[in-house]
């Protein structure tokens, strides 16, 4: 932000100065010299609002990247939540069948025979 503020106000700066300049070569009668202080103006106020403009478009990256930092986290946590609660849940089913059926089934052999129906 300092760096994109010094080199606008010096762009600026240069820009009041070449119009300065302009203005006196135009009193002297110098219509070259006023013609190339004035495109000079105009190429710094170029300058100026194309720094200015570039550096918004560096906070608006920056606060994005952020927010995708921020999201990423949060969904990796979440990730880890929900395969906690998967693990929790397979180490609880008494079988295959058992899981694939949402406990409608069991396997012969899964020792739960009470709860086939």
């Amino acid at each position: 932000m300092t760096r994109t503020l010094t080199l606008t106000l010096l762009y600026l700066l240069g820009a009041g100065l070449a119009v300065h300049a302009s203005v006196t070569s135009g009193q002297h009668d110098a219509l070259g010299y006023a013609l190339g202080f004035a495109a000079l103006h105009a190429l710094l106020l170029v300058a100026a609002i194309r720094e200015w403009l570039a550096a918004e478009e560096r906070r608006a990256i920056a606060a994005g990247a952020a927010r995708l930092a921020r999201l990423r986290a949060r969904a990796e946590a979440e990730a880890e939540a929900i395969d906690g609660i998967a693990r929790i849940e397979l180490a609880a089913a008494c079988c295959e069948m058992w899981w694939t059926s949402a406990g409608a089934d069991h396997d012969a052999a899964c020792g739960r025979d009470r709860w086939a129906a």
